[in-house]
């Protein structure tokens, strides 16, 4: 099987989250094998290091409603600069959190490359659409897609340098279960395209799963992949800060990832909120790393 390019990018950030250990992720899924597994798989990888990130216990959190926001921009610009190198090397960034604020730096440097027409699919049991006057923890892993569709505070907003980053009308949420009350009203005057796990019940996964992936490839030059591994349901992904129960099932997930290789149009993906001090046995990196390989042309024959 000869397949893409990749280039492996670890952020070991936590600042964005209420719990310490999403910053260990990308070594628990260094650990699991994903480079040797992607190199089976006929990959190519480079393995691009670390996108350097502050401990949370070396800085002030600052605004109450907006924990570690400065921190946070630095880490996200740095990544935004590292991705778009990746792409430009002709490579598939991977990028493995680490808490979901750092979407704002990848799917930043993806759009920068893209000129700005790329879709977003958004895998994720939240919707992460909080700004700093409606989160009501403060917690910037709760507002990165708000930011990259152009809400939030102008030190988050200018990550992207313009905003929106991504337009909502190519933007699709999938498997939600989990929303606050302001982040409601914010899908309904974005018109995001949003499927609840209510909804893929009732239609059905595939069918939910091609019309996100039309959403997001329609008028773009391809689309950003960012995985949550809170998205899944906690009996298989126990090592995640915000767990959910009834999330997606082992074969939900699998599907998605291999409808997303089908498109052939995945220009980037990120895999975030992997915690390894939650977790048993290191379950959740390897569930990641295997769903990974799915987004990547790994299929069953």
């Amino acid at each position: 099987m000869n397949g893409p390019k990749v280039g492996l990018l670890g952020v070991p950030l936590d600042l964005g989250a209420g719990r310490r250990g999403t910053d260990m992720g990308p070594s628990a899924i260094r650990f699991a094998g994903i480079s040797e597994r992607l190199r089976r798989l006929g990959v190519e990888v480079h393995d691009h290091g670390y996108v350097a990130a502050a401990a949370p216990e070396t800085r002030e959190p600052g605004d109450e409603h907006l924990r570690f926001g400065r921190e946070i921009v630095r880490t996200c610009l740095r990544l935004r600069d590292r991705v778009k190198g990746i792409l430009n090397a002709g490579e598939t960034p991977v990028v493995l959190g680490g808490d979901h604020s750092l979407a704002m730096g990848s799917v930043a440097g993806s759009a920068a490359v893209a000129a700005g027409k790329i879709g977003l699919l958004w895998i994720d049991a939240h919707a992460d659409l909080n700004t700093p006057e409606t989160s009501p923890s403060g917690n910037v892993h709760g507002m990165p897609l708000a930011v990259l569709l152009g809400k939030g505070d102008p030190t988050l907003l200018a990550i992207g340098g313009k905003a929106p980053v991504v337009a909502p009308r190519h933007t699709a949420i999938l498997g939600l279960r989990d929303v606050d009350p302001g982040e409601r009203e914010r899908i309904r005057k974005l018109g995001v395209a949003v499927y609840t796990m209510k909804e893929l019940d009732e239609r059905g996964t595939s069918a939910c799963l091609r019309e996100a992936l039309a959403k997001v490839t329609r008028g773009t030059a391809g689309f950003h992949l960012s995985l949550d591994m809170d998205a899944l349901d906690p009996e298989l992904a126990p090592g995640v800060g915000t767990p959910v129960p009834g999330g997606l099932t082992y074969r939900e997930a699998h599907l998605a990832c291999e409808l997303v290789a089908e498109t052939k149009k995945l220009l980037s993906m990120d895999v975030v909120e992997v915690n390894p001090i939650l977790d048993e046995r290191n379950r959740t990196a390897d569930l990641a790393v295997q769903l990974v390989l799915s987004a990547l042309g790994k299929t069953i024959c």
